[in-house]
């Protein structure tokens, strides 16, 4: 086996090594696209409010809501109704509670419900945003407003762009309360805090902002959630710049935190940061002013599995007939990329790292963002991710060039290789210093063939993560039956890709991965033709392992996304393009029919003697 063979079938096998490892690590993720808050459910109502005496404000427990009290159902209700969004909030603890996003449907059907993003206490997958003040110094528990504090409506009745409410408590003790709630065209709410003291004494108190999500349970597969390996769902905070991801189980693994009285992790932030949940999707996340020191903390209530994010700014002391305000912001919403990133030029510190990028951020966010401006002006996902493809292949086409010219040189100097294997007979150390002096000589690199195998396995990997983890590729189309690039291919081989009247075998089993649609099968065909660029190889082991490659990785990648499939279809057909024309102008004619016709010739059988 000559040196350029021995590369050539070491490349193949690491990327198919590479690729097939990945696959069975990381299957891909079910078909289904549940709701956002579709987790399983208990009757705890209780959260962990913090309570407040010093700047480091510490935590106490709020009491269990009373079975007798009104529910959030039959509190009186807000309404939220923007170009975006739909929900309500209930003036019962004051919850942003009810929240819709009118742009995003559970599914493909035309009566698809659409997307829930947050849901009252009570409910069967209750999340939702609570705020308040934790007392401080002249003021216990019952002073300040707290989870089941029914506030009524001052101004406004129903919260819009450009249309706030306010809403309004008073304590009975000379301090009212008030808070006002703004949203914006988009999913950012705007929720300042006032406490106006109009007793004989000074108060002190803390406003905080609460995240809770009831009923995620400690099973392993959490019904609602993807739990999928390169997809984080759970607590992500931002401290001072620094990112942290801590996964559903991961908080469940907290110490008992004596300060906060529950399984706790808590962050101090300087002067920057924010903390929530994200999940596939969609994410809900606290975002204190900027330029202010504050607390943030994830915590898990285990008996009553309530999941909660946090932050309490410093204690607010206010004298008798003052006022003092605080403004915070809530987004809740859709991980669209132009949305974060408008809000992180306006202020919100490395918002843009709330979307899970990976290992290979340095790769996975360059590649998302040249596919976004493609489809920006292209306006279809399916010609983009070709479009990117094509760039792809321009960028790194030096390199590819000087892969493919070595490739042609080295098919040049093939007839002086075998005369070389001649001349050294059984003697391999001498056939290896010929070879390596007429390497040398004719200034060829046999490893450069390795180098766009190679380098294709990180870009795919990139490339795969991107068309997984952003909403933009979520339900994206392309052409008749690819409505979803994020998905896998929806044909079969079952009903002739959609031409005879009955449907494909089940998304996700195994029927689904034998019978494949129409894309897998051109992605085998592409990486077949590639192969007849070159004759088959003369060793026996060689060939086998060549002529089974492209089928194997065919049923292999068909049920990746199919966005993913019409990557590889398109770069293996440039490439195609790329080696045949080099090829033609280094004086090496491909004869790609003849070798087509070879692979089908039938052997002679071995006389017998």
């Amino acid at each position: 086996m000559d040196d350029q063979n021995k590369n050539l079938i070491l490349a193949t096998a690491l990327s198919f090594l590479v690729i097939l490892v990945w696959f069975i690590l990381f299957p891909p993720p079910e078909q289904t696209d549940a709701p956002a808050t579709e987790i399983a459910t208990t009757d705890g109502t209780a959260v962990q409010a913090p309570s407040a005496a010093t700047t480091q404000a510490g935590s106490g427990e709020v009491p269990l809501l009373d079975s007798n009290a009104p529910t959030e159902a039959e509190a009186p209700r807000v309404q939220i109704d923007t170009p975006r969004l739909k929900g309500s909030v209930s003036l019962l603890g004051g919850r942003i509670d009810e929240l819709s996003l009118k742009d995003y449907r559970v599914s493909l059907d035309a009566d698809a419900e659409i997307v829930e993003m947050l849901t009252p206490a009570g409910s069967t997958s209750a999340y939702y945003a609570l705020y308040g003040w934790a007392p401080g110094t002249g003021l216990n528990a019952a002073d300040v407003p707290g989870p089941l504090t029914e506030w009524s409506l001052e101004s406004g009745e129903t919260l819009s762009v450009g249309s706030p409410v306010t809403l309004r408590w008073s304590n009975g003790s000379g301090v009212t309360f008030r808070r006002i709630l703004a949203v914006d065209e988009d999913y950012m709410f705007t929720v300042t805090q006032s406490v106006e003291n109009s007793s004989a004494a000074p108060i002190g108190a803390a406003p905080y902002g609460i995240l809770a999500r009831h009923g995620i349970g400690e099973d392993a597969d959490l019904p609602g959630l993807k739990s999928f390996f390169i997809l984080h769902e759970g607590v992500v905070a931002m401290n001072d710049g620094t990112l942290s991801e801590i996964d559903y189980k991961d908080v469940r693994k907290f110490d008992i935190d004596p300060n906060e009285g529950a399984q706790a992790e808590v962050f101090q932030n300087k002067s920057d940061g924010w903390i929530g949940f994200t999940d596939h999707y969609w994410m809900a996340t606290l975002i204190p002013g900027s330029g202010s020191a504050f607390k943030s903390a994830a915590k898990y209530d285990a008996r009553r599995k309530i999941y909660q994010a946090e932050t309490v700014l410093p204690t607010m002391t206010v004298a008798p007939g003052e006022c003092a305000e605080v403004t915070t912001r809530l987004f809740a919403g859709a991980k669209e990329w132009e949305s974060i990133r408008a809000y992180q030029k306006d202020g919100v510190q490395k918002f843009l790292d709330s979307i899970d990028w990976g290992w290979f951020f340095f790769l996975t966010k360059p590649i998302f963002w040249l596919l976004h401006q493609l489809n920006g002006l292209i306006g279809n996902m399916g010609w983009s991710i070709i479009g990117l493809t094509l760039i792809i292949k321009a960028i790194v086409f030096p390199l590819a060039l000087k892969s493919y010219v070595s490739m042609a040189k080295m098919k040049e100097l093939q007839p002086q290789m075998e005369a070389l294997k001649e001349a050294a007979g059984d003697d391999r150390q001498k056939m290896q210093q010929g070879m390596m002096e007429l390497y040398k000589k004719e200034k060829v690199n046999p490893a450069a063939g390795c180098l766009p195998i190679l380098l294709q396995i990180p870009i795919f990997f990139s490339l795969y993560k991107v068309i997984f983890v952003t909403i933009e590729l979520r339900q994206a189309p392309w052409f008749g039956p690819f409505r979803d690039l994020s998905m896998p291919d929806p044909t079969s081989i079952m009903n002739f890709f959609g031409w005879l009247p009955w449907a494909g075998p089940e998304a996700g089993s195994l029927a689904a991965t034998i019978l494949i649609g129409i894309l897998p099968l051109l992605l085998g065909i592409s990486m077949w033709l590639q192969q007849k660029l070159n004759p088959a190889p003369t060793d026996p082991t060689q060939a086998m392992i060549f002529a089974w490659m492209p089928w194997v990785f065919m049923f292999m990648l068909g049920s990746f996304a199919s966005g993913l499939v019409v990557y590889w279809i398109a770069n293996n057909t440039i490439t195609f393009t790329q080696q045949y024309i080099i090829m033609r102008s280094h004086g090496y004619k491909p004869d790609v029919f003849g070798n087509i016709k070879s692979g089908f010739a039938r052997k002679p059988k071995a006389d017998k003697k």
